[in-house]
């Protein structure tokens, strides 16, 4: 009996031992434990954050209603909204808040409207979206507190390259590769070093430029940013390149490409009668010479001053039709026949810039078909507008000759890495 009891103190000292070296201080293990629970229990406690409101212009679209319609020929917000049950006071009260952002009796034909309605069968406006152009929204909120401002979509500037070649002309070769938006700024650029009008087949080009995105579609033009262009086997480059003041084009040694005026009256087309001394008059039905250039355009095409400049007369005649005169400084004066109708608001006196709307183009006076016959004046004397020698825009600048040729560096580094396309098809590399 003894010998089990000493047995037992034994077991029980052991024990006791063991517990006292796993568990050296039993208030404090207590606290860890504690802790370790509510770690525990906060790591697998997952915390469930409210979903993000649904907004479409900045407006919550949770559980509403959205309906997506054009604006109809003589459509006005009256009658849009009197169809969603806005009482008439509230439409009143709505033009009257819009005065100093938006006048609503300038809502156009065809531009998007967006209405968010109520999810009954009512379908109450409570908020109307009008898209006055792709970037420029308005939105008119139609809840208690009747109020309209405007908004701004996102634009995504994406850098892109491609490459072609001349089959016909440059608007059909850009036309091919979806890029017709570019061709105006295209010829632009070079107008004064090459003339479009005479391209070979065979001609190619590498073309380095942004597109302005909203929703992954283009809404318009970026700028291009280099060219090189292979014309009659000789290269021309244009980098774009800003100075500080105003962003301009320069070829590889730093000249302007840009002149003090620009090569073409409109947007790039075609020429159908050019400058001659002797031309066969089409209504007239005799030769005379023709002291011009014509442009074939469709009628109501935007005709554009060539430079800055004011404006000596802005009127009609029996040959001339509805035509403008600019003079644009003591050397060069212009002038554009034909339109269709003169800009609203142009008359002599008045002073207009460099790419302004002064007219469409149309077939008044003398002329058989829609085009615009472009005249050009210097020293008093009528000369050749395509084969003028204007004085170029200023090169740049002796401080800004470094980072300019660091810059052309990276753009020579693009145009590089840009595959002409193979003879047989005039569309082969592009690259976003």
């Amino acid at each position: 009996m003894l010998k089990r009891g000493v047995l037992g103190l034994i077991s029980l000292a052991v024990i006791s031992v063991c517990l006292y070296h796993l568990v050296p201080n039993f208030e404090s293990t207590s606290l860890s434990s504690d802790e370790s629970l509510a770690t525990i229990a906060q790591d697998s406690v997952e915390v469930i954050k409210p979903p993000e409101p649904k907004k479409l212009y900045g407006v919550v679209v949770d559980s509403m209603v959205v309906i997506e319609d054009k604006i109809k020929r003589n459509q006005n917000i009256s009658e849009i909204l009197s169809n969603y049950n806005i009482p008439s006071e509230s439409i009143y009260k709505l033009a009257k808040a819009s005065k100093e952002v938006f006048d609503v009796r300038k809502l156009a034909a065809n531009k998007k409207y967006t209405l968010i309605c109520t999810p009954d069968s009512l379908k109450t406006a409570r908020a109307m979206i009008y898209e006055h152009n792709p970037v420029e929204y308005v939105v008119f909120n139609l809840l208690d507190s009747i109020t309209v401002e405007k908004g701004l979509k996102e634009v995504e500037v994406v850098e892109k390259s491609i490459s072609g070649t001349i089959e016909a002309s440059l608007s059909l070769t850009m036309d091919q590769l979806g890029l017709s938006y570019l061709t105006n700024d295209f010829a632009d650029i070079f107008a004064w070093q090459i003339d479009f009008f005479r391209l070979q087949r065979g001609d190619r080009f590498k073309l380095v430029y942004e597109d302005e995105l909203i929703d992954g579609h283009p809404i318009r033009s970026g700028k291009i940013k280099a060219i090189y262009f292979e014309h009659f086997g000789n290269g021309y480059y244009a980098y774009h390149f800003d100075q500080g003041s105003d962003i301009d084009y320069f070829d590889e040694k730093g000249n302007s490409l840009r002149k003090a005026l620009l090569k073409y009256p409109l947007e790039f087309t075609r020429i159908s009668s050019r400058y001659s001394g002797r031309r066969y008059h089409p209504v007239q039905k005799r030769y005379k010479a023709h002291r011009g250039t014509d442009f074939a355009a469709p009628r109501g095409t935007p005709i554009r001053s060539v430079g800055d400049g004011i404006v000596l007369e802005a009127r009609y005649s029996k040959y001339n039709g509805n035509y403008v005169k600019i003079r644009h400084n003591a050397t060069y004066t212009t002038q554009y026949l034909h339109m269709s109708k003169i800009a609203s608001g142009l008359k002599p006196g008045q002073r207009v810039k460099q790419e302004q709307t002064i007219g469409y183009v149309g077939s008044t006076g003398l002329a058989t078909g829609n085009h615009l016959c472009y005249r050009f004046w210097k020293n008093g004397v009528q000369i050749d507008a395509l084969k003028v020698d204007l004085p170029p825009s200023e090169p740049v600048a002796e401080e800004n000759k470094e980072a300019f040729a660091n810059e052309i560096l990276l753009w020579n580094e693009r145009l590089d890495q840009i595959s002409f396309p193979v003879e047989s098809a005039p569309i082969l590399a592009r690259s976003n």
